[in-house]
């Protein structure tokens, strides 16, 4: 399968030193969408961005791009194409990063069908808990024949804020990334492409580590949850630092040990949360606490003021309970994250557990172990 679309195929698109740059479109124009759609153009790559209401698009239709500021990027990235047509966005371009919440992944994958073509490559940024899985069962039912290459990130590479109109900060970029395809046979390929703009991405071995290797599954839902009376007060706290208390920490490792009991009963080990933190930001530390206080771009970072929010509407249904539903057909005991599905839910007056990524939505529900594994490793289509 070739790494561009036919139109493109007269270069050589796994030569790195190759003139032609990869095209990119970038789903999204929230905190990390604008931040990786103006690093792109700085980098010089074409970039055209996306975005399902327009007025999200206005500032940067005006400026022509993007101004990008932080200690690892600052300048000013141009966008060629800032649409609320994904036709247009996507005609052409050779890369497609999603980069909106996972929540957001079923409509976006939903837009995409139409308009894609042989031989793009399709990136979840990140894809929390089976997000690639789930896009690629979206285009099945949208009748969608393109024979694309769709693939997830362990985690999103910057910490970013918008900071004003067409105006990103970003707080750090992320040293590696894992990257992983749903057939694991395609991420050489994949990475050929797509480090040709992060090199920060690594082969991330299956969709599955990627996916068990979400560590926000762990850290967003319980501070949030255990911090409620402090997020909704009027005062400001640092969320990973003032937010994680002993008493906190002590149930985010119990969260991270069950996290890695349900990977570990897949078959494969999952990284733990402090490996993860050493791995992502070089913080380390004797304990889960310690290496969070150790996290440089963890400093700074506010917590919210306000409940509703993607720390619990996107990471409970689309981190935790596609891991308690593991955890449930496999018989492996996960009370914490069991008590933070219920939790979010009554808190939010939604069925998390019906509406989030379960088995039997991503259409895994009826494969035994042996097929997981498979498919984990991309011997079996889901």
């Amino acid at each position: 399968m070739s790494a561009y679309p036919a139109a493109a195929c007269d270069r050589n698109p796994t030569n790195e030193s190759s003139e032609r740059k990869p095209v990119f479109c970038v789903m999204g124009a929230g905190h990390g969408g604008l931040a990786m759609a103006g690093h792109l153009g700085i980098m010089g790559f074409e970039v055209r961005l996306f975005n399902r209401t327009a007025a999200r698009l206005d500032a940067v239709r005006m400026a022509g791009g993007i101004h990008v500021t932080g200690d690892d990027i600052d300048g000013f990235g141009k966008v060629a194409i800032a649409t609320e047509r994904a036709e247009e966005a996507l005609t052409g371009a050779d890369v497609v990063m999603v980069v909106v919440p996972a929540t957001g992944h079923q409509y976006m994958a939903e837009q995409c069908a139409p308009h894609l073509a042989d031989g793009q490559i399709v990136v979840l940024n990140p894809g929390r808990t089976f997000g690639a899985i789930e896009f690629v069962q979206t285009l099945k039912r949208q009748n969608s024949q393109a024979d694309v290459t769709v693939g997830e990130t362990q985690t999103f590479v910057y910490a970013s804020r918008i900071t004003g109109p067409a105006q990103v900060r970003v707080f750090r970029v992320k040293n590696a990334i894992p990257l992983a395809t749903v057939r694991a046979h395609s991420i050489p390929q994949c990475l050929s492409v797509v480090r040709q703009a992060f090199p920060q991405f690594v082969p991330g071995d299956s969709v599955f580590k990627t996916s068990f290797n979400n560590i926000g599954a762990v850290f967003h839902p319980a501070i949030m949850l255990l911090n409620t009376g402090w997020v909704e007060d009027a005062a400001d706290f640092e969320f990973y630092h003032q937010g994680v208390t002993p008493s906190v920490a002590h149930i985010l490792e119990e969260l991270d040990a069950e996290r890695c009991a349900v990977a570990a009963a897949l078959g494969f080990r999952a990284m733990s949360a402090r490996e993860w933190l050493y791995y992502a930001y070089d913080a380390a530390g004797r304990d889960l606490r310690e290496a969070m206080r150790a996290n440089m771009g963890y400093r700074g970072i506010q917590a919210p003021h306000r409940m509703e929010m993607r720390y619990l509407s996107e990471d409970v249904p689309c981190s935790l309970v596609p891991m308690v539903s593991l955890g449930a057909k496999f018989g492996v005991p996960v009370p914490a994250m069991n008590s933070l599905v219920e939790l979010a839910s009554i808190m939010h007056g939604r069925d998390y557990r019906a509406e989030g990524r379960n088995l039997e939505k991503l259409g895994i529900s009826d494969m035994d172990l042996k097929q997981l594994r498979l498919l984990a490793i991309g011997e079996l289509d889901p």
